[in-house]
């Protein structure tokens, strides 16, 4: 009898055991969750043949729990990928428009010398017709306007004295008149010669614009064309992450304990996710009311500079991530749309974000990821503080996002279509050696 019942207390022991395995590797969390009870009386043999179904369930789980994770790594993979290739249409769509903008600049000095020229022959056509009007007018009158033409028919002093005035009132309009043509000929010159150039000028600008025109061609359609390429990828890896959670979730519900145990998981991840979005929002709410009652003051240093640009960032969780929206005022609508998303859309990318934050302390940031790599001063990322722009990047790829940190591990972002502004810890995931320190 003694026998039997210390059997009986050895084969419930191995049972929990067994189900204390199981629970850990599903849930990582060991013996801190409340244990199954176990079957009553349970006999040698159904706790041998329990304890093997178990064994085996619990290797399907791992297995399956470690091919989710992959396909969450793979999906990272493939996201990050789009991004780098959206970050070089919209650097290279920036570039278009600065050689739109020379192309105009150039054409208005262009059509600017074109009036100059225009005025400089009309100048020439009233010369020569002054100077034609003089000779016509002095061929008609018959007179002699030489050195002694007026001069020998005087008939009187007073006649002399008064020839000899108009004589030289005549020499002098003449020579005016060559002057004036002279001038307006030069003139003319000068605005041809500045008309050319201009013109060389705009020609050489509207050659570039079209060369910047063809690369941001060539980036957007690169970038649709990955799109597609990564939203089929991610189609695959979206299917199988259900087929794999689907086995997960059919071994789970094959024993009553797995189940019960991955509620309270369930209930703890959810609770956990409440509190947080609660923090979240008291932490949004704070920023705000600081930013607010500070105002836009533009001359902060030090610290101050950093809480202020921090705050501003942190003002904007739960913004949607728009690609290529946001600047220093605020979130705006992003760019139409090579990539399917609605045009009414307002929000933040992850470059239009670090604007925005930075814009309160008075500092202007470039519109793209990799070129705000470029503002500052480059520390090492081990060296990091609060308010420091941290970059990540895939090998071999350029720069693709931009986020910042805010101390304690954490750092503010706009992650990706379909997330929000947010608080995460710092990835070390394609994290860039060097940060930059712009305050």
């Amino acid at each position: 009898m003694e026998v039997g019942l210390v059997r009986l207390v050895r084969s419930r022991r191995t049972l929990v055991l067994a189900l204390l395995v199981v629970v850990g590797l599903l849930t990582g969390t060991g013996t801190a969750l409340a244990q199954p009870a176990p079957p009553p009386n349970p006999s040698d043999d159904d706790l041998q043949r329990s304890r093997q179904a178990v064994d085996a369930r619990a290797g399907d789980v791992a297995r399956l729990t470690a091919t989710l994770a992959e396909l969450d790594a793979k999906t990272d993979d493939l996201q990050a990928a789009l991004a780098a290739q959206r970050e070089t249409a919209e650097a290279a769509l920036v570039d278009l428009q600065n050689a739109r903008d020379a192309a105009a600049a150039a054409k208005r000095r262009a059509e600017s010398a074109r009036i100059e020229t225009q005025a400089a022959t009309v100048a020439i056509d009233q010369a020569r017709a002054r100077l034609d009007e003089i000779v016509s007018t002095t061929y008609l009158q018959g007179l002699d306007a030489g050195p002694l033409g007026l001069l020998t028919e005087a008939t009187s002093p007073e006649d002399l004295l008064a020839r000899a005035e108009y004589t030289d009132m005549v020499a002098r309009t003449q020579l005016q008149a060559h002057e004036g043509l002279e001038r307006a000929r030069v003139d003319k010159a000068n605005a041809d010669s500045a008309a050319r150039a201009a013109l060389d000028e705009a020609k050489e600008a509207e050659d570039g614009a079209e060369a910047a025109k063809a690369v941001a061609d060539d980036a957007v359609a690169a970038a649709q064309a990955a799109a597609r390429a990564q939203a089929e990828q991610l189609a695959q890896v979206a299917a199988q992450r259900a087929g794999v959670q689907r086995q997960l979730d059919a071994a789970q519900s094959a024993d009553a304990g797995l189940r019960t145990q991955r509620q309270r998981f369930d209930d703890w991840q959810r609770r956990m996710a409440e509190e947080r979005a609660s923090r979240e929002r008291v932490e949004r709410d704070a920023a705000a009311a600081r930013v607010a009652v500070e105002g836009r003051a533009t001359s902060l240093r030090g610290g101050a500079a950093v809480r202020r640009v921090i705050d501003r960032a942190m003002s904007q969780i739960g913004v949607q991530y728009v690609w290529g929206g946001g600047n220093g005022r605020g979130p705006s609508t992003g760019i139409p749309d090579a990539f399917g998303s609605p045009l009414n859309r307002v929000g933040f990318d992850c470059s239009g974000l670090m604007q925005y934050a930075y814009s309160g302390a008075g500092v202007s940031l470039p519109r793209v990821s990799r070129n705000q790599f470029h503002a500052g001063e480059k520390v090492p990322v081990s060296s990091v503080r609060p308010g420091d722009m941290i970059f990540y990047q895939n090998q071999g790829a350029p720069i693709h996002h931009v986020a910042m940190f805010i101390g304690d591990g954490k750092m503010v972002e706009a992650p990706y279509t379909g997330g929000n502004v947010r608080v995460v810890p710092m990835r070390t995931r394609g994290l860039l050696p060097h940060a930059a320190r712009v305050l």
